[in-house]
């Protein structure tokens, strides 16, 4: 059997297209029945892969000693691929939508002609002399072959023009979409373009053959790198916009997690009847939490909370030349702060009866939180006496 040494492996766009699949497996098996985009796209990560994992040279050897058939692995790959094709366009039918019925039969006549070639790949393997097993040079070795010259052409242009309309369609789309969607539709439209160089390269070497010049080199040994390097544009194009955003929400939620901190050690004392939650609970789990006891926490400092405290302290943060978002942030921290000093002085409660934040104006809590560690006017008025004077100026 010939060495594989000039082979990028096949494993490894194998398993990043297997990884593609399991990360969305979740997605699939909630959604399978009722979103034909989550089947399309599954079929399409699976075949992709299936084509990496039968198409390993000691694979193909292993199928033609199993069978007793020379070269039979040539036409079930060829039929994983030509499968992979079909895929591809129902996905991009899917994507664009429309009307149902429409769609129905765009898939029926995607489905019937990619039958159609399927089946013309297994009778011309059968028609077709083919004695010498080839694993690595079958497309150029047979490339004058009656049958055999035409079940190369026939997966080479099922191929092509799967992967043309794709790449084609997907950039078309670029333009109406966003963020990480955006960023995985540009490697998937990279992916599908090297598909065409493969294409390329291939046909060119049989084209070679035609005319009776040698370029076998291009199909043997530039022609798979190039696959597998499309293999993996095409499964990182199909993680990115998953990942990337669950990726993204995590870090988000943890650096709110993070900033509504001094939030929850202002209002510490507080009986707001919160549970503390185990350290290995999710983040997402965590934020929600601490959210929940923070809104306790302002309820129960509503009846301590004196109005013109706040509105004193949103008119010099303005004064100060704050955004109008930081200042009213800078006004419900002060607000805050003076109501915990009255529940703690022991003030009666219902002397104030303005809101906090939390309640009608609900404010961003992580830009109170800021402010609650960061704003002159917060720091001024900790180092007051306390808000019981009612000064003309709060932070004067």
């Amino acid at each position: 059997m010939t060495s594989d040494k000039y082979y990028i492996p096949y494993l490894i766009p194998a398993a990043i297209l297997t990884l593609a699949f399991a990360i969305r497996l979740p997605v699939m098996m909630r959604f399978w029945r009722i979103d034909p985009n989550v089947r399309s796209v599954g079929g399409l990560l699976l075949l992709a892969s299936a084509v990496f994992y039968f198409g390993r040279p000691k694979t193909l050897a292993l199928l033609n000693s199993s069978t007793g058939i020379s070269n039979f692995a040539a036409p079930l790959v060829y039929t994983l691929l030509t499968m992979f094709c079909a895929s591809c366009l129902i996905m991009i039918i899917h994507w664009r939508g429309g009307d149902p019925r429409r769609v129905r039969r765009t898939n029926w006549t995607i489905g019937i002609a990619y039958a159609a070639v399927v089946a013309g790949l297994w009778t011309t393997f059968a028609f077709a002399d083919v004695p010498v097993e080839r694993l690595r040079d079958l497309d150029t070795y047979y490339a004058n072959t009656p049958w055999m010259r035409e079940h190369i052409m026939l997966y080479l242009g099922a191929h092509t023009i799967a992967c043309a309309i794709t790449a084609a369609v997907t950039w078309a789309w670029l333009r109406e979409v966003t963020g990480w969607l955006r960023s995985g539709l540009v490697l998937l439209v990279i992916g599908f373009v090297l598909n065409l160089c493969y294409d390329s390269v291939k046909l060119t070497a049989v084209f070679a053959r035609w005319g009776g010049h040698d370029l076998d080199w291009l199909s043997t040994y530039v022609a798979p790198p190039i696959a597998s390097v499309c293999a993996l544009f095409i499964a990182v194009g199909f993680i990115l916009p998953h990942a990337g955003q669950a990726l993204q929400g995590l870090c988000t939620d943890y650096y709110h997690y993070r900033c509504l901190g001094p939030f929850v050690r202002e209002l510490a004392g507080l009986d707001t009847g919160s549970v503390r939650l185990p350290r290995r609970s999710p983040i997402s789990r965590r934020l929600v939490q601490r959210r929940t006891q923070i809104s306790d926490g302002l309820l129960r400092l509503q009846p301590y909370t004196d109005p013109g405290v706040r509105e004193r302290a949103l008119a010099e943060a303005l004064a100060r030349g704050e955004a109008p978002e930081r200042a009213a942030a800078t006004a419900e921290a002060v607000a805050v702060v003076a109501a915990v000093a009255a529940l703690r002085d022991g003030v009666e409660a219902g002397a104030g009866d303005g809101p906090v934040a939390g309640a009608a104006a609900a404010p961003d809590l992580v830009a109170v939180a800021k402010a609650l560690r960061r704003s002159p006017a917060v720091l001024s008025l900790r180092a007051r006496s306390g808000p019981s004077d009612h000064p003309e100026s709060v932070t004067s």
